[in-house]
């Protein structure tokens, strides 16, 4: 038995543990679906999965509460699928291996899946508890959320019947977030001939590793490095001083992902080597000093390999280095009004070239429209000079703050009752669902908060256990032995979920 399942609140932690063991990355969601609507006819809730892939859980009010507002309970069912590169777990058919590392659950070599798995477990902990007092409950779980928020764009209209809907995919609790960035995919592709190597040359792999990575919105503004636009500066000096030719470059494996590793395959004359030797070393001591503070495990590491047959052109080669190494990468702009909050950013995540093909794939994020078409179009002109073709894609649009939401003053009201402190109420840059929910149901009143996760998207994802504290029923225990409190009141829009402080003030 996996130790998470000894944690409190028990009704979160054996949810979420449950949902460590099926498999459900972005993509491959049929085994979570299958799961899900087992558990709700399991507990005896209406379920159902619609046309794009989400399960739709409705459970009834409770006896005397039926005429009371209807409340939905969101959250999305897929997880980032990043793992060690010394690690052989597959996605597709291996449980996520959790456990506990002092206040923090991780999982051994991959993402941990708390993103947004411990709203799943919180919205199962819910629906399968009868002791609640409530008015008519809905659950919204939608499909491939980290891909392109598939789920939410094909959600049917007139599918809902809620008024209220609470998103639970942040990842710092004591905030209330009211709204969020917009972003688009933009992808840029070349194809190209190969020429034949020189049969003289030696080839070396040079790879950039052992970076922080992380969520390309919640963490882009932290000054982490991104392995593609670090590798681009040994490549470009290495074909400039020691006649390296490109070969092959593999970086990054998911567009809202900080890419944390970059590997380029280089030819060049025998006796250029050493030199190139110590062009790396003299990288990396640059890249520490650069990063101190901000990453602590940067290391380059070049390996000999096989010569390959064929490389890139010349021309091109240069015309694509020098793109890689001008397109614009990280924040863009900040919000004017909310100093410190990032407005405008794009995170270079993904280069594959290889076989006579490039591809560049980035996620550009904006609370603004008119900059998140601007950074976009910048993205665009400066990859075209390299013969690119740019193709847009997935656009989604931001969520407008409304400052005046019943539910958030609701909600921060029962935060002060329970914690005897103020909440945050936040923008973030990150992408939520919320925005596209609100496109098809405009007059929902919506918050979002969740518990403290931190590097989500990451093989070093973790969750800390005192605040992710969410549990039903009352009396009940949190992991330090304070009692817990749910109340669900949706005519009123009291939604208390909270650790209550014991007598010392704990």
């Amino acid at each position: 038995m996996s130790e998470i399942r000894n944690l409190k609140p028990e009704c979160i932690w054996r949810n979420f543990d449950e949902l460590t063991k099926v498999p459900r990355p972005s993509g491959h969601l049929e085994k979570v679906q299958k799961f899900l609507l087992e558990f709700a006819k399991r507990v005896g809730v209406e379920a159902f999965q619609d046309a794009a892939g989400n399960i739709v859980m409705r459970k009834p009010a409770s006896a005397g509460m039926e005429n009371r507002k209807t409340a939905i309970l969101q959250a999305h069912m897929d997880m980032v699928p990043q793992k060690d590169p010394k690690s052989t777990h597959n996605f597709e058919t291996d449980p996520i291996e959790t456990w506990i590392d002092g206040e923090w659950v991780r999982a051994k070599g991959t993402t941990l899946g708390a993103d947004n798995g411990m709203g799943v477990a919180a919205i199962m902990a819910i629906m399968e508890d009868n002791t609640l007092k409530h008015g008519p409950l809905e659950a919204l779980i939608t499909a491939d959320e980290e891909t392109g928020m598939f789920g939410v764009t094909g959600l049917p209209e007139g599918e809902l019947e809620g008024t209220i809907l609470l998103n639970l995919d942040t990842e710092d609790e004591g905030e209330l977030i009211i709204g969020s960035a917009g972003g688009v995919d933009i992808t840029a592709t070349l194809d190209y001939k190969e020429v034949e190597t020189d049969k003289t040359d030696i080839a070396v792999a040079v790879t950039v590793k052992g970076l922080k990575g992380g969520h390309s919105g919640l963490e882009i503004g932290l000054g982490r490095g991104n392995a593609n636009k670090m590798l681009v500066r040994i490549v470009r000096e290495a074909i400039t001083d020691d006649e390296a030719r490109l070969a092959t470059w593999h970086g990054g494996n998911m567009r809202n992902a900080i890419p944390f590793e970059a590997t380029a395959v280089l030819t060049m004359p025998k006796e250029n080597k050493e030199d190139f030797m110590a062009l790396c070393a003299d990288f990396k001591e640059d890249f520490i000093a650069e990063y101190k503070g901000i990453e602590d495990g940067i290391d380059v590491v070049v390996e000999d390999v096989e010569l390959p047959a064929t490389q890139m052109p010349q021309e091109i080669q240069d015309n694509i280095v020098d793109a890689i190494y001008a397109v614009h990468n990280g924040v863009w702009r900040y919000i004017p009004s909310i100093p410190g909050i990032v407005e405008t950013s794009s995170n270079f995540a993904i280069i594959n070239i290889e076989g006579g093909s490039v591809a560049f794939k980035f996620l550009a994020r904006s609370s603004s429209d008119s900059v998140k078409a601007e950074i976009g179009a910048s993205i665009e002109s400066c990859l075209n000079m390299a013969g690119m073709k740019v193709v847009f894609s997935g656009e989604y649009g931001g969520w407008d703050p409304n400052p005046d939401s019943e539910l958030i003053k609701e909600m921060c009201g029962i935060y002060r009752k329970l914690f005897n402190k103020e909440p945050t109420v936040q923008v973030v840059h990150a992408g939520l669902e919320c925005s596209m929910i609100l496109n098809k149901y405009p007059g929902l009143d919506i918050c979002s908060f969740g518990p403290t996760l931190r590097s989500p998207h990451t093989q070093n994802e973790r969750c800390l256990i005192p605040y992710s504290s969410v549990c039903s029923g009352s009396a009940r225990e949190d992991s330090r032995g304070n009692s817990c409190e749910v109340i669900l009141n949706p005519s009123s829009l009291n939604w208390h979920i909270g650790t209550l402080h014991d007598a010392s003030g704990g």
